[in-house]
């Protein structure tokens, strides 16, 4: 059920704007994304492996099981994740976003649950490492139940999508522990 949600919200939402958003071709996309993890070679599968996404201590991830996404307090983050694809072009997962109130503070706030579709996509290669993709950007879908935002005057229902910028390497990132020239 939950990978069947997930297709449709790319399928409908995802899939042309990501052919856009890349300059790749409709079709290209659309046969990533549909293609079983077992269709593909061996070494389409190894490449895939290749792709990553960085944490926010700049450490390589493939298939996280959570996703801090503030990373200053981890007051919001991505938990119980599923992953039913994870390829070049894109990597979907379906799980859980917790997500602190902050209210009367942070400290003395209480984390809140929502269901959550996950895109990680666009990928760009990590400088010094031949071969190795890292994903981009982050798009979150909800599928019901939304974090709030604050429109100026009071806390409304959220949007139902949310895309944002994923950090990158730090300056240093060769010398990182567990990563290789």
């Amino acid at each position: 059920m939950k990978r069947g949600r997930l297709s449709v919200a790319i399928g409908a939402f995802l899939i042309p704007a990501l052919g856009l958003a890349l300059g790749l071709g409709l079709g290209a996309v659309t046969s990533a994304a549909q293609a079983s993890p077992t269709s593909g070679s061996h070494a389409n599968q190894l490449y895939s492996e290749q792709i990553v996404v960085l944490n926010c201590l700049g450490t390589p991830q493939v298939r996280p099981s959570s996703f801090i996404l503030a990373c200053a307090d981890a007051n919001d983050y991505l938990t119980k994740l599923s992953w039913t694809s994870w390829t070049p072009q894109l990597a979907s997962a379906t799980g859980t976003q917790e997500e602190n109130d902050c209210i009367p503070y942070c400290a003395a706030g209480h984390f809140h649950a929502y269901p959550v579709d996950v895109v990680f996509w666009g990928s760009t290669a990590l400088v010094g490492q031949p071969g190795t993709q890292r994903y981009t950007t982050v798009t979150m879908l909800y599928p019901g139940k939304r974090p709030p935002v604050y429109n100026g005057q009071k806390y409304v229902e959220g949007p139902q999508t949310v895309t944002m910028s994923l950090w990158g390497p730090p300056p240093n990132y060769s010398t990182f522990p567990g990563v290789s020239n």
